[in-house]
């Protein structure tokens, strides 16, 4: 009876982590689509690559999840190079930060 009720914990504690991903995954997807609507098929397979790799690497991958796939968005910007989808896959920044320089006036 004593082992039942550890293996009990664990189906369900497997089951409850399992629903978390799911959610997470359905609201990553969702968040990835609205903003990036013509990436589709990526997000989907960034997605499930991710989901795949964050249950390999823990027991937890509910919070390994959302970082892994934006690690890997970010690293498929650097393989793509000056890809014309290359802001989908970062987030806003300065493109450049303008410097101040002062102009000398000339004294006489």
């Amino acid at each position: 009876m004593k082992t039942e009720q550890p293996r009990q914990s664990v189906a369900v504690f497997l089951q409850t982590v399992s629903v978390a991903v799911a959610h997470l995954k359905q609201r990553l997807q969702q968040e990835y689509l609205q903003a990036y609507p013509d990436l589709r098929e990526i997000i989907h397979l960034v997605l499930d690559e991710e989901e795949s790799q964050a249950w390999r690497l823990t027991a937890f991958p509910h919070l390994l999840f959302p970082d892994l796939v934006e690690a890997h968005f970010a690293n498929l910007v650097l393989r793509c190079g000056e890809s014309k989808h290359k802001e989908a896959f970062t987030p806003y920044r300065y493109r450049e930060i303008e410097t101040y320089q002062p102009t000398h006036a000339l004294c006489g």
